[in-house]
């Protein structure tokens, strides 16, 4: 069997840094194509680094146009979380705004165009991180209106993907993932000294057996590090 072609967006960041890392480490992978915002090098004959704004269409059809080969996995590792609201006094359009354009639309832009460069003629993989938070069911304490607002978003995205690229590609698998609680620059201003965290190598390392695992009986769905389907 021919080696795996991967695509990550987010490549700059603390997980997605450790998933490239993690990616170019594996024998069985030809290629990891490694996107941020701002062109990051990753020193490593398999790693090819592009610079991409998510939010905007014609970068990212430029950029689809010009792969030519299909993608065996698609990652992506893309969020924010800002000033997250105690109470509903605290929120803003502004801050909710924010929290869609980097949490919820960046996948939802990279899916439309880089979902048709999934591989048809063998088991492919899109995932997105997504959050806890995200899940209405799983919220007891509130608060965070406009994180968790764009994370459930981001989920019923993920779900709809599945639906749809299912009926043109029976071969994909799209899903989201939660990290678990990483030691970031996302995390650092929320650090509970009763809380473990993990480092970005250590979640990218469970992400990477999260997504191994993946079947076509977990399209739509969300899991976490410890490969536990978190409920909507």
């Amino acid at each position: 069997m021919s080696k795996l072609n991967i695509a990550i967006f987010g490549s700059s960041g603390a997980i997605g840094s450790a998933l490239c890392k993690k990616y170019t480490e594996q024998d069985n992978v030809e290629k990891v194509f490694c996107f941020s915002r701002k062109k990051t090098e990753i020193h490593n004959k398999k790693a090819f680094c592009f610079s991409l704004n998510y939010l905007d269409e014609e970068d990212l059809l430029t950029t689809s146009n010009k792969i030519n080969f299909s993608f065996d996995i698609i990652l992506i590792s893309i969020g924010a979380l800002l000033n997250p609201e105690k109470s509903i006094k605290d929120l803003t359009v502004e801050k909710f705004n924010n929290m869609i354009s980097a949490n919820t639309l960046p996948t939802l832009l990279i899916g439309k165009y880089f979902l048709p460069k999934l591989n048809k003629n063998r088991i492919s993989k899109f995932a997105s991180l997504s959050a806890r938070v995200g899940s209405i069911s799983d919220n007891f304490l509130g608060g965070w209106y406009s994180y968790r607002a764009s994370k459930s978003a981001l989920n019923m995205i993920i779900k709809n993907f599945a639906i749809e690229i299912n009926r043109t590609n029976k071969n994909s698998i799209i899903f989201g993932l939660h990290p678990g609680t990483v030691t970031s620059k996302l995390s650092d201003p929320f650090k509970n000294n009763n809380k473990n965290y993990f480092s970005p190598e250590t979640s990218a390392n469970y992400l990477f057996n999260v997504i191994e695992t993946k079947t076509n009986n977990d399209n739509g769905k969300i899991f976490d590090w410890n490969n536990q389907e978190i409920l909507p």
